[in-house]
């Protein structure tokens, strides 16, 4: 039997339809919008609205900071304790309608080398580990080619 794709994070991103989205909510009485997800009362400390709606948030940002992961989390974080550890780069983009900050790993190969604050990338679908069972899905922020470069 073929590993299940599982979010790390249950509601937070959807890959219906082939389009990989962040899902966020906005609350109907201040039109605040949240990520992750809040589904029982609005966070804005001046507003006391209850009704929220899911929105899909932007699929491109602008890197606001980025940093290298070059240690191994400790539990609870998932890994396979057979494999080598990887360093990886961790982004904190700036959405581009929201205004919001949203943490994210690149996508493997992608290094603090490539990036640069300011520098436009696009959420796309990633893998924080497999195992025989399942391939936990999360999302990577991965560069945007810029036109006209070589």
């Amino acid at each position: 039997m073929p590993p299940i794709r599982t979010p790390v994070a249950d509601g937070w991103f959807s890959e219906e339809g082939g389009d990989f989205t962040l899902l966020g909510t906005r609350c109907l009485t201040c039109t605040s919008v949240f990520f992750p997800r809040e589904d029982t009362f609005c966070r804005n400390p001046s507003c006391a609205g209850t009704r929220l709606e899911e929105v899909p948030l932007s699929r491109r940002g602008r890197v606001w900071s980025y940093t290298d992961g070059r240690y191994q989390p400790p539990p609870p974080y998932v890994w396979d304790a057979d494999r080598e550890w990887e360093p990886y780069a961790l982004v904190a983009v700036e959405l581009e309608a929201e205004r919001m900050v949203v943490l994210g790993q690149a996508p493997p190969g992608v290094t603090v080398d490539d990036l640069a604050v300011g520098m436009e990338v696009e959420v796309v679908p990633g893998v924080l580990n497999e195992d025989a069972e399942h391939i936990w899905t999360t999302w990577h922020w991965k560069p945007v080619p810029v036109e006209g470069a070589r």
